[in-house]
């Protein structure tokens, strides 16, 4: 038994951080084991656009994953409030609103129809505008578009700033950050009893594995199939011509906005490369087009850095989430993919109350890690 209180989280980045400020919030705390250095990955390099959604299933109601989302982003407006002032950092949140382009027929019905089963969660409103329209609230878009859906109630934040304010305050609420490569874990029957640190066994009642797209080697740790890969994502950050943009541009699953750095964050790619974190002058040059089309005033826009980053991806696309199959105390929580910044706090409060009251306080059945078993 540790002097934390048994709970060991496995990876440092932004949903590890995140469990472990929840579980603090309840009065436990946590040794959290990190690799590399806490946000060293997809956390710190991530665009971190926090996007609400009104997703609807065949019955009409949220799917799980929109009432995850929602929740993220409820949480992350509460974050935006106590977080700062408990640690000290500014961490950029700032809400704004989106435009999101449409240049085809074929797009434009597919925004209509996703508009018409939309429903809209608190704090935010979205409406269909016309070309004539979209270019009143921004001039520099494409004249080529044939509309846009415009929505209030987004926001952004700066994940690296945000993940070292959490680590801040989890450290002050005395959780501790080490670093090393867990390679395992130890068990007694089918409970866990701590995880293998080196020459060291740390030793715990509670593990959470948030290893992000490194979490497939905790298959073997735990007797059953985690199937999750990393899908590559590159941005642009830009020193661009003319006032900052307002809002954010979208299309497509492209973006760009103004970010409060004062430069041009646009991206992105999605790229099966492994686990190669190098950014590429292919993904540079497809990101430019891709911004171009959007705003295309915008060509003499100075390139400043290019990032890259994993995002762990789930062979379905859906979370994973819950309990390990068939071992007590071992809990997963990963399988982000591009909503990784939004969905953390959803995903740590989670996490937190499984551990402490095995009530998720929602339905998580769809993310089970239990369903890659064949």
């Amino acid at each position: 038994m540790t002097e934390n209180d048994g709970v060991v989280i496995v990876g440092g980045g932004i949903v590890g951080i995140a469990t472990a400020y929840y579980l603090g919030r309840k009065g436990i705390r946590s040794t959290i084991i990190e690799r590399d250095s806490v946000g060293s990955h997809a956390s710190g390099f991530a665009y971190g656009g926090l996007s609400p959604t009104g997703e609807t299933g065949a019955s009409g109601q949220l799917t799980p994953g929109a009432q995850l989302t929602n929740e993220g982003m409820r949480l992350h407006r509460e974050l935006s409030q106590s977080v700062p002032e408990e640690s000290g950092i500014n961490i950029e949140y700032r809400e704004r609103p989106s435009v999101a382009l449409t240049f085809t027929d074929e797009e434009v019905r597919a925004a209509k129809e996703r508009l018409a089963t939309f429903q809209a969660p608190e704090g935010c409103e979205v409406e269909w505008l016309d070309a004539s329209q979209a270019w009143s609230i921004e001039p520099r878009i494409s004249d080529q578009i044939h509309g846009a859906v415009y929505t209030v109630g987004q926001a952004d934040v700066e994940p690296y700033r945000l993940v070292l304010a959490l680590a801040q305050v989890v450290e002050n609420q005395g959780s501790i950050i080490r670093h090393g490569e867990v390679t395992g874990l130890e068990r007694d029957g089918d409970r866990v009893t701590g995880v293998v640190l080196g020459d060291e066994v740390v030793a715990c009642e509670t593990v959470v594995l948030a290893a992000g797209p490194w979490s497939g080697a905790v298959s073997s740790w735990i007797g059953s199939p985690i199937e999750i890969s990393p899908l590559k994502g590159q941005i642009l950050r830009l020193r661009a011509p003319g006032r900052p943009f307002e809002c954010s541009l979208g299309w497509e699953g492209h973006y760009a906005t103004t970010k409060p750095d004062g430069l041009l964050w646009t991206g992105t790619t999605e790229e099966e490369a492994g686990f190669d974190e190098n950014p590429t002058p292919e993904a540079r040059d497809a990101i430019m087009a891709t911004l171009l089309k959007m705003a295309p005033s915008l060509t003499d826009a100075q390139l400043v850095q290019q990032t890259a980053c994993l995002r762990p991806v789930a062979s379905d696309g859906e979370l994973i989430m819950g309990q390990a199959p068939g071992l007590r105390g071992a809990y997963l929580a990963t399988g982000t993919g591009r909503k990784g910044i939004l969905l953390s706090p959803a995903v740590g409060r989670v996490t937190a109350d499984l551990i402490t009251t095995g009530d998720a306080g929602m339905d998580i059945a769809a993310f089970s890690p239990t369903r890659f078993a064949r």
